[in-house]
């Protein structure tokens, strides 16, 4: 049962929005709509790539369809080949005659890589979306000079050994790569490392690489004293540290279903989802105290919800509903409101992986309603938050209280107020009285049921829908349905 403090069940939830005129940091930039492609189930085979030869419509072995939908929505950056999967790979079993290329075990994800996929594929991929390329490089199993030579040879324009070896396998002009990850949760998959051990590493493989941001294996697990050991040994080594964070209504015994769920699933969903704030809180903090300029980055680089994978299922494949939407929402505020350390985010992952942006079966795929969600909110890409303040108040559903309504207000290039809000209650209208004037116009993602998702056979349970407000008297106001994420543009008044 969901209890409402101090609202009748008959009237929308009262909210109040006051957005100001000054910036509350800097820029959103474009990267933290990043995304994040491993080698784990059907995420790539299948779901990106399916071959040449494949009767499935495709680009060099890239399917068409998928492509496409990830070129309308904007790939700003795509980190690649992992994941706990980058730390056991080879960058040279991907390279040269594909069939001749050795079959390994895919020893965190089960099965076998036949390394069809490789770097010359991947960033065909790239170039195809018209994305960055961030490169999970591998610390864990491989010496730092595996890791130079790898970006050597897709970087180096000249006539060294590895740039005429790209050239004979095909590819003349080097591609660019502006970010190399130094390992992966060094803390666990990446080698079950202690903090001081990994940054003595890190400073040892980053002492090879060159015109790159370096980005260090950051937290997973609530380590704060692993930030600071890493800002204090190998700040001058890093431009960047990762935080991963996954959202589950249970925990890693238990994660809890992607349908099927009730209320209760729902709430503890969004808190998990909400708590992503006060982690990135704390390790700014850690970083402040080493880095008062605010140089190194914090890129969370693997967030997103995780589930139990159905039985049959690849590995980590989860449905994707309306609930899934609002976890992006809800992160995508979060980022916007500490620009000042957060430049870059990866949804994990982009196809058919934990929370895909897009499912595919056979030939047929489906937009999921996350991806409907990143698609929402590409205006915020480069816009410039703005201080504002939100006045709502919580609901409860059993022990779970949450802010009925949640905001992000943005200054566009064009000097236009971006506005997201965000109704969690899954029952109850709400409607949020601004100080804005003029009219409001975007587009609003709800559905019907709290596990509402799309399907190849049913595509269109989940989809935005035109939105448009007008101002009145007292300003504009914006009603919210339950459930339900509204973004919209307030044009300038001059």
């Amino acid at each position: 049962m969901t209890m409402l403090s101090g609202v009748s069940a008959a009237e929308p939830v009262p909210a109040r929005l006051t957005v100001g005129a000054e910036p509350a940091g800097p820029r959103i930039e474009p990267t933290i709509y990043g995304h994040f492609v491993e080698h784990a189930g059907r995420g790539v085979y299948e779901g990106l790539w399916v071959g040449p030869e494949s009767p499935i419509p495709n680009t060099r072995g890239w399917r068409n369809d998928v492509v496409a939908a990830l070129r309308q929505v904007g790939v700003p950056v795509m980190r690649w080949p992992g994941g706990c999967f980058a730390d056991d790979y080879d960058w040279r079993d991907g390279i040269g005659d594909p069939t001749k290329r050795p079959v390994r075990l895919n020893r965190w994800w089960g099965g076998t890589e036949d390394n069809r996929v490789g770097t010359h594929e991947f960033m065909d991929l790239a170039e195809q979306i018209g994305s960055e390329v961030y490169i999970a490089a591998n610390m864990g199993s491989m010496p730092p000079r595996a890791m130079s030579h790898w970006l050597e040879y897709m970087t180096e324009g000249g006539r060294t050994a590895l740039a005429e070896e790209r050239r004979r396998n095909g590819r003349d002009k080097p591609w660019k790569v502006k970010y190399v990850g130094v390992g992966n949760e060094s803390w666990g998959c990446g080698g079950n490392m202690r903090g001081e051990y990994q940054a003595d590493l890190h400073n040892q493989y980053a002492t090879f690489l060159r015109d790159v941001v370096r980005v260090a294996s950051g937290d997973g697990q609530g380590n704060d004293q692993l930030i600071d050991v890493l800002m204090d040994r190998s700040g001058p080594h890093l431009d960047a540290l990762t935080l991963h964070y996954y959202t589950m209504p249970g925990d890693w015994s238990k994660k809890g279903d992607a349908t099927g769920f009730d209320a209760q699933q729902w709430a503890k969903t969004l808190k998990s989802a909400l708590g992503i704030e006060g982690r990135i809180a704390a390790v700014s903090r850690v970083m402040d105290k080493r880095d008062d300029k605010k140089r190194v980055a914090l890129y969370v680089d693997e967030w997103g919800t995780w589930y139990d994978t159905p039985a049959g299922a690849s590995a980590l494949w989860q449905q994707n509903s309306l609930r899934d939407a609002m976890v992006a929402a809800l992160s995508f505020h979060v980022f916007h409101r500490h620009t000042d350390r957060v430049k870059m985010a990866n949804i994990a992952q982009m196809v058919n992986v934990l929370q895909a942006l897009v499912l595919t079966e056979g030939p047929r795929s489906v937009l999921t309603p996350t991806y409907h969600a990143f698609d929402l909110y590409r205006p915020f890409k480069g816009a410039t938050p703005l201080q504002a303040t939100l006045q709502a108040p919580t609901f409860r559903t059993g022990d779970v209280e949450l802010p009925a309504v949640e905001a992000s207000v943005a200054r566009a290039a064009d000097g236009s107020t971006l506005l997201a809000l965000v109704n969690l209650d899954p029952q109850r209208a709400a409607r949020v009285a601004t100080n804005l004037k003029g009219s409001a116009q975007g587009r609003v993602l709800t559905a019907a049921a709290i596990d509402a998702h799309n399907t190849v056979a049913h595509p269109q349970a989940v989809v935005p829908a035109p939105y448009n407000a007008r101002a009145g008297a007292q300003g504009l106001a914006l009603d919210l349905p339950p459930k339900s994420i509204v973004v919209v543009s307030v044009p300038s008044a001059r």
